[in-house]
């Protein structure tokens, strides 16, 4: 190498070099070169070589002035464990991988800190059973969580539900895509006490958390929609008005026998029974299908009529 001075020019080989990096050392002040307790709780000595990860500054995680976040507690270390020996050889890795880690041990990790609430029924749940773990869906060192938007939320969740991409794209559906509604609103992911997962204890009770006026109670009840709205409507999507999953007559034919103008074919032209494919079809005369409180007579109130 080559060292120059206004007056003094000299060349020294690697041994030269290796000294005179030895000299300077000496001359620095005590604890320079060593890593303070400080840079390595606030993530400074770990973003010199994951710079991927700074990310988690912008983030609920990298708060340092919260204490339950992992920077306002001791950092990095915090959910990846002491990184005593991985700093002294980068080739020791970090007690905590997440990346070769089981889902299990990945999502006990995250449970230390995330219990209770919405997340007390992970243990068992769907999700956990079938080895999805926190970090599947969740990214802990992005500013903006894909799970925790409205307008995301959903592509994460059909990455695996690939039943259900077309299901959200058919005419009749749930406003998910514009991000009025999203999957949570329905279903809990970390998991609940009712069917699929649900928010409340059963469909019937999530549905009406929404749409109140179908609750009851009234004098008269469709048994079908006592019992689950799911038998008659499709929440994730249909070609059918109102998320039915057929159009009349065909859907109510499912459970009324065909006596009568119940069992008539089809069609679009004839008397008010005989049209019963015309406009809302059955709908057209059964009014109140959800159930009724005010029939004008006892024949209309056995026939949700209005």
């Amino acid at each position: 190498m080559r060292w120059g001075y206004p007056a003094l020019e000299f060349k020294v080989g690697r041994v030269g070099a290796a000294l005179l990096a030895f000299c300077c050392a000496l001359l620095l002040p005590a604890g320079a070169l060593a890593q303070s307790a400080d840079e390595i709780r606030e993530g400074k000595v770990c973003a010199n070589c994951h710079a991927g990860a700074v990310a988690i500054w912008g983030g609920k995680h990298g708060t340092k002035t919260d204490s339950r976040t992992p920077m306002g507690i001791v950092g990095c270390a915090t959910c990846h464990g002491d990184p005593t020996a991985h700093l002294k050889s980068p080739s020791n890795p970090m007690p905590n991988r997440f990346s070769k880690m089981a889902a299990a041990e990945t999502s006990s990790t995250c449970m230390s800190c995330h219990q209770g609430r919405s997340r007390m029924h992970w243990p068992g749940s769907t999700h956990d059973r079938n080895d999805v773990s926190c970090v599947s869906c969740h990214k802990v060192h992005a500013v903006h969580d894909r799970m925790r938007d409205k307008l995301t939320q959903a592509d994460a969740c059909v990455a695996c539900h690939k039943e259900m991409r077309p299901l959200l794209n058919r005419p009749s559906r749930h406003p998910i895509r514009e991000g009025l509604v999203a999957c949570s609103d329905c279903h809990n992911p970390h998991g609940s006490v009712g069917p699929s997962m649900v928010i409340r204890d059963s469909v019937n009770d999530t549905c009406y958390s929404c749409h109140m006026e179908k609750r009851g109670p009234f004098v008269r009840t469709h048994q079908p929609v006592q019992e689950n709205c799911a038998i008659c409507h499709n929440p994730h999507g249909t070609t059918a008005a109102n998320l039915l999953r057929h159009r009349q007559p065909f859907l109510c034919q499912q459970c009324h026998e065909p006596t009568s103008h119940r069992g008539n074919i089809a069609s679009l032209t004839g008397t008010s029974t005989s049209a019963n494919t015309l406009a809302r079809g059955c709908l057209n005369c059964h009014t109140n299908i959800h159930g009724t409180n005010n029939p004008a007579d006892l024949s209309n109130e056995r026939t949700f009529r209005r």
